[in-house]
């Protein structure tokens, strides 16, 4: 009498799909090396970003490591999840996380790269494919979390726009257009538009 050892098909993971937490968690750690995000339980992917977008990316993060002392915070870029709740992740362009929030992760080899306590700063960069969904969906969920800083930088209009929480869990928006940013949620720490922009 033979035996026969039935298998589980193993899900594809799509755009739209309804997934719970824990199969986010599995299709994230998946090597297919797609971005996957979390809106209201439904899987999203974080598509490609033009050139602009990338470079942008790079020197901001580069202006950011080189000011901030790498045993108190990580600089991630396009990498990081941030949990808002079991149904919402999102992976923003650039998250700055503190280092004992990150060797925590490390204790438990194989874990996702994901955070559910407020950061001190989360920049998203406007792009053609996902500049609405960031500021429509994202911007809400990420002060829903608390953050404590977060931008938006356009590198076509060459602007960015801050909100800065408050004391009572509020959010202060501002404009700027060039010159020096100071960052109010990591002491000492100042961009340079002007350079960020010319590049």
């Amino acid at each position: 009498m033979s035996s026969s050892t039935a298998t589980v098909p193993v899900r594809v993971p799509r755009a739209g799909d309804r997934v719970t937490e824990a199969e986010f968690r599995r299709i994230a750690l998946g090597d297919d090396g797609r971005r996957w995000e979390l809106h209201a339980g439904v899987l999203r992917e974080k598509p490609g970003m033009s050139v602009e977008h990338g470079g942008m990316m790079t020197d901001l993060v580069v202006m950011l490591a080189n000011q901030l002392d790498r045993h108190e915070f990580v600089v991630r870029a396009g990498h990081a999840r941030l949990w808002r709740s079991p149904r919402h992740a999102y992976v923003p362009d650039i998250a700055v996380i503190p280092a004992a929030d990150e060797r925590a992760l490390r204790q438990r080899p194989g874990a996702l790269d994901a955070y559910a306590q407020p950061l001190p700063l989360v920049v998203e960069i406007w792009s053609p494919s996902t500049g609405d969904y960031d500021v429509d969906e994202k911007l809400p969920e990420y002060q829903a979390r608390g953050d404590a800083e977060i931008w938006r930088l356009h590198p076509y209009e060459r602007t960015l726009r801050v909100w800065r929480r408050r004391p009572d869990g509020g959010y202060d928006e501002a404009t700027h257009r060039g010159g020096t940013v100071a960052l109010a949620s990591l002491p000492g720490v100042v961009v340079d538009l002007d350079a960020l922009f010319a590049a």
